[in-house]
């Protein structure tokens, strides 16, 4: 089979074009390199081009004699979204429309679609795919449009697609100096430089993290499984949530710091308890947590002791800098 990645060199591409080499598959994809690296993809193996998803006219050069196209690249900064809205919806809807046609003028023929639980924002957890959202941010409103979108030029032009709303994923390759966003990739990265962790709020906001392993078993399925068509799928481990309270002390445990953090004011717009149901995705995908937490993080632990910790990049401007932006943000803290 022959798959193209968008978001190659990122965490999520990255890995995805690992598993699909082992499997011999032709592995084709692109990235900005802005959120990814070319240390995470073997350029011997994988057809890299560098180019934005926003370009259409490159999309269509590029998305050429490939079955499958796996769109995973993002800008995935949900706090970051209602202070630089224009930066992130250009790029998560833009970029994803501008896929999406690319590959059906160049006679794809399956779609798969990596979305985020950002879709749900404030509706009571557990989510669920069928229920009705409500996302509260520039990011949730985004990858909520282009799943329309797709789902629209889908059935008008009869080509086959699938949704993945994975849950917080974590693991090897994922980005360690954005200041942004990876919560757990963020606290080893200060604790290692013997800086002190910052939580948002009270640090009682709970979430499911996903191995990369586990999701990368399901989004499987939904990219050669030709019985799972036009179905829209969460990826988290639903009997693991944890508070980022819980989550920093076994991050400290595991690296021997003793400091506690440092509380400051809730980012606007955060979703308090995102907590997704599993249950469709066990039915269909075959779905369990084969990798738990406390591995998951001494996978990403591992990672960054191996890399080195990284001063932190501020890749992205604010687009609105104002009273309730985060200090974090406009002081570049981290």
């Amino acid at each position: 089979m022959r798959i193209f990645i968008t978001g190659i060199a990122g965490f999520l591409g990255a890995n995805l074009a690992d598993y699909y080499l082992k499997k011999n598959f032709e592995v084709s994809g692109c990235d900005n390199l802005i959120g990814g690296t070319l240390e995470n993809i073997d350029k011997d193996k994988v057809k890299f081009f560098k180019a934005d998803c926003e370009n259409l006219d490159e999309m269509n050069k590029i998305i050429k004699d490939v079955d499958v196209v796996v769109h995973s690249a993002a800008y995935p900064h949900e706090g970051l979204s209602s202070f630089s809205p224009y930066l992130i919806c250009k790029s998560n809807y833009i970029g994803s429309v501008s896929v999406f046609t690319a590959a059906i003028q160049n006679n794809v023929k399956r779609i798969v679609y990596c979305s985020s639980m950002a879709r749900y924002g404030n509706v009571k957890p557990p989510f669920y795919e069928e229920q009705k959202v409500n996302p509260v941010d520039p990011y949730g409103v985004s990858k909520l449009a282009a799943e329309d979108t797709l789902k629209i030029l889908a059935k008008t032009h009869n080509i086959e697609y699938n949704i993945a709303v994975p849950h917080n994923i974590i693991g090897p390759k994922q980005k360690y100096d954005d200041p942004f966003r990876n919560v757990v990739s963020i606290m080893t990265n200060l604790i290692l430089q013997k800086r002190r962790p910052i939580i948002y709020g009270n640090g009682e906001q709970t979430r499911n993290f996903s191995d990369i392993d586990d999701c990368i078993y399901c989004l499987d399925k939904l990219i050669t499984d030709k019985k799972i068509q036009s179905e829209i799928f969460n990826i988290g481990p639903d009997e693991e949530s944890i508070s980022i309270n819980e989550l920093y002390k076994i991050v400290c445990n595991k690296l021997q710091y003793n400091e506690p953090a440092e509380y400051v004011k809730d980012r606007p717009n955060e979703v308090k308890h995102a907590i997704c149901s599993s249950e469709k995705s066990r039915k269909y995908l075959d779905y369990k947590t084969s990798v738990n937490l406390s591995d998951s993080i001494d996978k990403v632990i591992n990672y960054i002791k191996l890399k080195g910790p990284k001063k932190f990049e501020y890749n992205y401007e604010l687009e609105i800098n104002n009273e309730i932006t985060p200090n974090t943000w406009k002081n570049k803290t981290f």
